[in-house]
């Protein structure tokens, strides 16, 4: 190429480079294909009422509970921005479109009694935690199992829903019952 032609063709793409930058000229971009409009996705049924021959999932139950681990308690409380502990088994279970009462004392009335030694995912463990004094045991606070021996929940202390041990010391001795409502 001759230096001349070369000259040429830089000062012409400076002075075009130039023009755009002192007429703020913005360049258009480059074309992009439009996006194929996204399918929607069928709604998803919602889940029957709560089986009560123990056939329900109670993997999808325990599932959700343990994904709310962390969320903050709150007295009253029936959402994720704060649980209490009944208001927290009372949501998990309508998100699943299982209908159940919302205070310990009514959740305790419900399902079937399930022996210590055979509860499984999705049961109801239910505790007495008024402390000494009181006459009578009666349920105050209730939790998912996961399986094993394990249950979540939503204390008051420490403040957010966790996991637990039913053989701890302190859950052990406080134990009344499990319920199977699925």
């Amino acid at each position: 190429m001759r230096p001349s032609l070369l000259l040429i063709l830089v000062s012409a793409a400076t002075a075009s480079l130039t023009a755009c930058a002192t007429t703020g000229a913005v360049p258009r971009p480059f074309p992009t294909p439009s996006p194929a409009p996204a399918a929607s996705p069928p709604p998803v049924p919602p889940l029957p009422p709560a089986l009560r021959d123990g056939s329900g999932d109670g993997y999808a139950i325990s599932g959700m509970a343990l994904s709310l681990q962390g969320a903050p308690y709150r007295n009253g409380g029936s959402e994720p921005s704060g649980f209490d502990c009944s208001g927290f088994v009372w949501y998990v279970f309508d998100q699943h479109g299982i209908p159940l009462p919302r205070t310990v004392t009514e959740q305790f009335q419900i399902g079937s009694h399930v022996d210590k030694g055979d509860v499984r995912a999705g049961d109801l463990v239910f505790f007495d935690t008024g402390g000494p004094g009181l006459s009578g045991a009666h349920a105050t606070h209730v939790g998912i199992s996961i399986g094993g021996d394990e249950f979540v929940h939503a204390p008051s202390t420490k403040g957010q829903v966790r996991v637990e041990r039913l053989g701890s010391g302190y859950w052990s001795a406080r134990f009344l019952e499990a319920r199977r409502v699925l």
